[in-house]
């Protein structure tokens, strides 16, 4: 991908550009995340780390939070989350995934789970 000027994207124009284009479930989460509204953890959203940009990161606890669709259940993108998710492992960064039908369903444990792995107190 290029800019409007010819230059190839960065990771952070990709980052910029997913945060104009949040999913349906990272848009109902974020609110709830944001301004350190869980627990006092402080998140951000479409967090580059390179190669990736990460759904929500809380740099504090070293976690990013990925949320996933039904495309995630597919054996080749298991595959590829779990390369991800070693890659970052190696970085210091644990991943906790969330089914995005789980955001639709109960809100409250997704937050419990994010709160929970962050290792925010009760």
């Amino acid at each position: 991908n290029e800019d409007d000027e010819g230059r190839p994207d960065t990771i952070i124009d990709r980052a910029r550009d997913l945060r104009r284009a949040m999913s349906l479930p990272e848009a109902q989460l974020w609110p709830l995340l944001s301004s350190r509204k869980l627990r006092g953890l402080k998140f951000r959203r479409q967090h580059p780390i390179e190669p990736f940009v990460i759904d929500f990161y809380c740099a504090e606890a070293r976690l990013a939070v990925e949320i996933d669709g039904i495309g995630h259940e597919q054996p080749d993108q298991i595959a590829r989350d779990r390369r991800r998710d070693a890659i970052l492992l190696e970085k210091g960064v644990r991943t906790l995934r969330i089914a995005a039908r789980d955001v639709f369903q109960d809100m409250d444990a997704v937050l419990g789970r994010i709160a929970r792995a962050a290792g925010a107190p009760d």
